[in-house]
């Protein structure tokens, strides 16, 4: 047969295929080469190996794939050795032994998980209201999480319905229609403390109670109240206003008068002592020089006798009066000024009668002052 007869192959290959030149420089035949040395064609005992080879690396890409776990920024892993918890995976790539040996649960734990309802509930002063619950809520604890109850969101459901029951059922009517956000905040404590004692590995992040309403068929009851407590909070605000604005001036005017008094006490004491000092000084003065203490003080005690008076005593012992005339000055009592009589001699003053016998007795007429000294 020629060399270039068709079937035939003069380098012994009978396969039909023209044989490939082994070069030096191709690294993809080098590779080949070396794949097909691993996976060699043939039959019989050959193939089996062949087949025993492929077997071992799908087992080997099997291991690799199940060995090798990647939890994300979101989840959190549980790994169960047997079924019993080994450990928590945090995010990130990981490594863990072969199924069935170990086994991955993975939870995701910063999702925010709402639950809302509606209940009605009887309050403490046997009052049926209805009111709304919104709980918002996230997985703290994996483990607890997937062990630690059989089913840790039904726990949740049941113990914030039960927390809100109790809370209501100890308040009254008027607290949980219009003050709903310190009954919200124990409530929600109360509910945490639940879960942490069921291990539900659950933490409540916000709870609110946004709505509460009376049943419909007394709904126009209430507001009818609703409006009376409306007007009483009216009526208070406007008593607080008037109690305001009356309280300061009230207090400023006790304030003055309690002043006043004392700067009146104050100037009695001071002129009490000034008197009691001015009558000491008398007595010193009395005892020095009795004559003279004693006129002196006659003459200053009618002087101011005098001083208010409206009669003026004559030398001839006659009385004149002088009306008080307007214009002429104000005095510090509140009444018209007197008009200051000028100074009248004897012989003014005196009427002729009286000089008349005045000379037949021989007696000198007296002046003023002469009268006033006796």
């Amino acid at each position: 047969m020629a060399w270039n007869t068709p079937g035939s192959d003069n380098s012994g290959n009978s396969s039909g295929r023209p044989p490939r030149r082994r070069g030096t420089g191709n690294p993809v035949d080098a590779v080949l080469d070396q794949l097909r040395g691993l996976f060699g064609q043939g039959g019989g005992n050959g193939g089996s190996t062949h087949i025993g080879r492929w077997v071992l690396v799908a087992l080997a890409l099997w291991l690799a794939f199940n060995c090798f776990v990647l939890v994300t920024e979101q989840q959190r892993g549980v790994v169960l050795r047997f079924g019993e918890t080994a450990r928590v995976l945090q995010p990130g790539p990981h490594l863990k032994l072969p199924w069935p040996i170990e086994s991955v649960l993975k939870v995701n734990a910063t999702a925010i998980k709402t639950f809302s309802t509606s209940v009605p509930v009887l309050t403490r002063d046997e009052n049926i209201v209805q009111v709304d619950i919104n709980v918002q809520y996230r997985v703290s604890d994996p483990q607890q999480y997937l062990f630690g109850t059989r089913d840790a969101d039904a726990m949740l459901q049941q113990a914030a319905l039960s927390t809100v029951r109790e809370q209501v059922g100890r308040s009254t009517l008027d607290t949980v229609l219009g003050a709903r956000g310190a009954l919200a905040v124990s409530a929600r404590d109360q509910l945490q403390a639940s879960l942490e004692a069921y291990r539900t590995g659950l933490v409540v992040t916000e709870m609110n109670l946004p709505n509460a309403r009376p049943p419909e068929e007394v709904k126009p009851a209430f507001d009818d109240v609703n409006s009376a407590q409306q007007d009483q909070d009216r009526l208070i605000s406007e008593a607080q206003a008037y109690a305001a604005q009356v309280v300061p001036e009230a207090r400023g005017q006790a304030a003055r008068v309690r002043t006043t008094a004392e700067g009146y006490q104050a100037a009695v004491v001071a002129q009490a002592q000034g008197d009691a000092d001015r009558f000491s000084m008398l007595v010193d003065e009395y005892k020095d020089a009795p004559a003279v203490t004693r006129k002196r003080l006659w003459l200053e005690t009618v002087e101011d006798v005098l001083a208010g008076n409206r009669k003026i005593v004559g030398g001839d012992s006659r009385q004149l009066i002088y009306v008080p005339m307007e214009g002429q000055g104000g005095t510090s009592s509140g009444q018209a000024p007197l008009l200051t009589p000028e100074v009248l001699a004897p012989e003014v003053t005196a009427s002729p009668s009286t000089s008349d016998s005045a000379t037949r007795s021989g007696r000198t007429p007296r002046t003023g002052r002469e009268e006033v000294t006796r």
